[in-house]
């Protein structure tokens, strides 16, 4: 039987960022031991002793806000109901002002042995415009103290293409960063979320366009390339053996089960969601949940996944399709879109760059 990953969707922030379309909503102490209560709850639901765990996934919102004896209760209830194997990946997103050095210790202890920071920028101006809670320095210190606490694993998020943001901009937060204690980058083009208050007119017209947004990216790409990040997936970036097991699963079409309000799950054949709705999750028995794909996993997502990653697509486990995929890829080979060496079709930092227009022309 194959590994499950679990993923937890902790829905408190002490602030939206400006930008974020994430489900979320005000920290409240109280809430949140009833929601770790319903987390427990629904742990159990899905109890499986002969299933094991290889990765655990705490996103939001701010999972950082919960306090260490709450993860422990998590993780505690986790390793009741299922295998949770000596080395799974267990990871926390973070903000960096949520981090100090005590509270590192402590959740090291609990089992976390991954951090994922939400860090964005190392330039104080375009924290402030996204936002942020924190400035770099605070950021650095963040990364400073996980690492004297034990982690080893750490990963930071930078946005790209903000207002303003030239290319010597991004080069010094890059440059910053990894300088830092830290193996994995997630990088993403800022995205204007419907509904958010960047939603405007103002921020639309700030933001650079599509050129400026491309040339950030590839010399991005370049310049963590040159400072041992590869690129194994369109927006992340690691050392070798630093890629992130959990979000692979996604890439993979292998199954993980997503606990929490607007938490998303492949398992059992199926994709299904929870209701974005803390008040329901917290007040039902279990979480109430709506199918988004009776039939996930078939050819065409199956391949658009797996043209996400730098390993590619490999048409020998897909032959049915591969006359007509190869087809298709000669103007991609001399656009410099893609590599194919007989069997398998990956994307370039080039194709990455246009990954939806390449993947959706190949594929649909």
């Amino acid at each position: 039987m194959k590994t499950l990953g679990i993923y937890i969707h902790v829905p408190f922030c002490v602030q939206k960022c400006r930008y974020c379309g994430f489900y979320s909503v005000s920290c409240d102490r109280g809430l949140m031991n009833e929601y770790v209560s319903a987390v427990c709850r629904n742990i159990r639901r899905y109890a499986d002793p002969a299933r094991s765990i290889d990765t655990v996934y705490f996103g939001g919102g701010t999972p950082s806000l919960l306090d260490n004896l709450q993860f422990d209760t998590v993780l505690s209830e986790i390793y009741r109901c299922f295998r949770l194997e000596a080395d799974a990946e267990i990871t926390l997103e973070a903000n960096p002002h949520t981090l100090f050095f005590d509270k590192l210790c402590k959740l090291r202890k609990t089992g976390i042995n991954r951090l994922s920071l939400g860090v964005q920028s190392m330039k104080d101006d375009e924290l402030k415009f996204l936002g942020r809670l924190h400035n770099a320095e605070c950021a650095e210190r963040a990364v400073l103290a996980a690492a004297s606490a034990g982690f080893d694993n750490i990963s930071c998020d930078l946005m790209l293409a903000l207002p303003g943001q030239s290319p010597e901009r991004l080069a010094y937060s890059i440059e910053r960063l990894t300088l830092l204690p830290i193996r994995h980058i997630s990088a993403y083009i800022l995205k204007i979320e419907p509904g958010t208050p960047f939603d405007c007119d103002e921020i639309k017209a700030a933001i650079p366009d599509e050129d400026v947004a491309a040339d950030l990216y590839l010399s991005m790409a370049e310049m963590l390339c040159e400072r041992g990040f590869f690129q194994y997936e369109v927006s992340n970036f690691a050392e070798n053996g630093y890629e992130s097991r959990h979000n692979q699963r996604y890439w993979r079409c292998e199954e993980y089960i997503g606990i929490g309000p607007s938490a998303h799950s492949c398992y059992g054949g199926k994709r299904f969601a929870v209701e974005s709705d803390l008040e329901k999750f917290i007040s039902s028995p279990v979480q109430p949940i709506y199918i988004t794909d009776e039939s996930p996993c078939g050819f065409e997502e199956y391949a658009m996944l797996r043209l996400r990653l730098r390993e590619g697509l490999d048409l020998r486990n897909t032959e049915k399709h591969r006359q007509m995929l190869e087809k298709k890829l000669p103007p991609l080979m001399e656009s410099g879109y893609v590599n194919f060496d007989g069997n398998v079709i990956s994307l370039t930092s080039k194709g990455f760059l246009m990954s939806n227009s390449v993947i959706g022309y190949l594929v649909f």
